[in-house]
């Protein structure tokens, strides 16, 4: 139970309240939402390859480690495409893109209230999968460590932040009320769920099953911090700020994993 109410807190808090602060400030958060991804990005990686990987190996081998963070990693890609595919988009995985939004595939961002309510809902859905992945490494880790749990469980809270503000900018920008963008945003970080679920059903059949679940849930994870998060949050600032911010999330991982 207490994985359930943790990834309702990762998910759901994370996402409502980046729909809190779009609904407050705007949506004119770019260099903020590149910050927080690029930070989260870095305590995310910090958390795989010190804690994640490891316990992978410690449970198993390095062959089921990387066998895991292959398909981990796979899977990953897998939701990507299933996300161009919701978006009706070319495929555009190397395309650097202008805002977040654009990142999940609404290249119509800026036209016509219609338009912008539609690209609101693609990036509901959107998000909605690769929150998939984050609850399943939570799930896996709160069952084996409690302390690891709480610690993906701040993680992934504050990278669903941005998230949350990505999602409710368009939503607003389209025309639908501030009280439902935000309603909107805090039902779709309730997949974190199903895939806490799934993480805790897999890591309880065995010590191998323990293994595969945190070594698909890291590779799963650096396919979205690699392929989305870092490049994405240099094409937002346009600086070297999120490079900073990601060292900067390595460190606070590492610390987390010390005090934790």
């Amino acid at each position: 139970m207490n994985i359930i109410y943790m990834s309702l807190l990762a998910g759901v808090a994370g996402m409502g309240l980046g729909g809190v602060l779009t609904a407050i400030f705007g949506s004119r958060t770019d260099k903020m939402i590149g910050i927080f991804l690029s930070f989260a990005g870095g305590v995310m990686t910090s958390i795989v390859f010190l804690e994640l990987i490891p316990t992978s190996i410690e449970y198993s081998n390095i062959l089921i480690a990387i066998v895991g963070i292959v398909i981990g990693a796979v899977l990953g890609w897998v939701l990507h495409n299933v996300t161009d595919r919701i978006s009706n988009s070319e495929k555009t995985d190397s395309k650097l893109h202008k805002n977040y939004a654009e990142f999940f595939h609404s290249s119509d961002i800026i036209s016509r209230k219609k338009s912008m309510l539609r690209s609101g809902m693609i990036m509901l859905i959107a998000i909605g999968l690769h929150n998939i992945p984050e609850g399943l490494a939570l799930g896996a880790a709160g069952n084996h460590d409690l302390g690891l749990g709480i610690t993906l469980t701040i993680i992934i809270g504050l990278h669903n932040i941005p998230e949350g503000m990505a999602v409710s900018a368009p939503l607003i920008a389209g025309g639908l009320s501030k009280t439902k963008s935000i309603v909107l945003t805090l039902l779709i970080g309730t997949t974190t769920v199903i895939g806490a679920i799934a993480g805790v059903l897999i890591g309880g059949i065995s010590d191998t099953a323990v293994a595969i679940s945190f070594s698909v849930a890291g590779g799963a994870m650096l396919y979205v911090v690699l392929g989305e998060i870092l490049p994405q949050s240099i094409v937002m600032s346009k600086d070297r700020v999120p490079t900073i911010f990601a060292l900067v999330g390595v460190i606070i991982g590492m610390l987390f994993i010390a005090i934790f």
